[in-house]
């Protein structure tokens, strides 16, 4: 069986998306300081759905995919649509990753919920925002399993502030508690607002 899909060799022998917006409306970056990948994110946005994305991608084939997959899924969306993509959404639309690459998947999602968290941000400082945290927390029930964002390793000892597994430093989300990178300041889980 061939280590990665079609659907991902596509995507990172032809990405889609690549480059940098001029004037972007948000941008997110975020970075693995385990394997060393870096997404850049750049978001366009007009009547509150996103008219572009781009992205630049430092890393392995697979994070090159994800980030073209993620900048696919998300043109077109509301920002409350595209803040909703998640990890296992994007590796389901690739067709499946390899468990060591199912970190890259976080990161890309990530990337763009930080472009669409600047965004509001923005939007916040010159009043023209929705509300507090740009979008409607989801009303979710308490998780059953957590997973780390970067590795995708399912976290035995949610007391921890790190995961086991890759120990990356965590930090848990007050509404649905499910775990974000520290500098996350919208959780891509629910929508909540995160504070501290």
């Amino acid at each position: 069986m061939p280590l990665y899909s079609e659907k991902v060799m596509d995507h990172f022998m032809h990405p889609r998306n690549v480059g940098e917006i001029e004037n972007p409306d948000g941008i997110g970056e975020v970075g693995n300081p385990v394997c060393g990948d870096m997404m850049t994110f750049y978001i366009k946005v007009k009547d509150g759905h996103l008219e572009d994305v781009k992205f630049k991608t430092f890393g392995c084939g697979a994070a090159i995919a994800v980030s073209s997959m993620v900048s696919e899924l998300a043109i077109g969306k509301t920002l409350d649509e595209a803040m909703k993509i998640n990890a296992r959404m994007v590796a389901a639309e690739l067709d499946g990753l390899p468990k060591n690459k199912l970190h890259c998947s976080n990161l890309g999602d990530e990337a763009l919920h930080k472009a669409i968290e600047d965004y509001l941000s923005k939007q916040r400082r010159t009043g023209e925002g929705k509300t507090a945290a740009g979008i409607e927390p989801a009303t979710a029930e308490p998780a059953q399993h957590c997973y780390c964002p970067y590795c995708d390793e399912e976290l035995v000892n949610e007391e921890l502030p790190y995961c086991q597994a890759c120990r990356a430093t965590l930090k848990f989300c007050s509404e649905c508690g499910q775990p974000v990178s520290p500098d996350t300041k919208i959780c891509p889980h629910c929508g909540a607002e995160i504070k501290g």
